[in-house]
């Protein structure tokens, strides 16, 4: 994964958490498998961290835009609806 806005800088946890966000159901542990270098226990912890909140941030968005709401787009409540469920199936690892 290229991710040319933040080449060489922060904590790779944040690209990790696109796997599951992104990617559909059962390829996110495929996609840690191949991550190179490896990571470990702790930076997949984070990467949870930071899918679930991207994940909530969607869905607040996508209800914004079935109510109607400023800056609200219903179609991102789906995909993250999607994404939170993919999280919380696998939240035993």
């Amino acid at each position: 994964m290229i991710d040319f806005g933040d080449v060489c800088a922060g904590d790779p946890a944040a690209d990790l958490a696109a796997a599951w966000n992104l990617l559909p159901d059962g390829a996110a542990d495929r996609f840690h498998a191949a991550y190179q270098p490896a990571p470990d226990a702790a930076t997949l912890r984070r990467a949870r961290g930071w899918a679930a909140g991207q994940a909530l941030g969607g869905i607040l968005i996508g209800e914004a835009g079935v109510r109607g709401r400023p800056g609200g787009k219903a179609t991102w409540g789906p995909p993250a609806h999607a994404a939170l469920r993919r999280l919380t199936a696998t939240a035993h690892r």
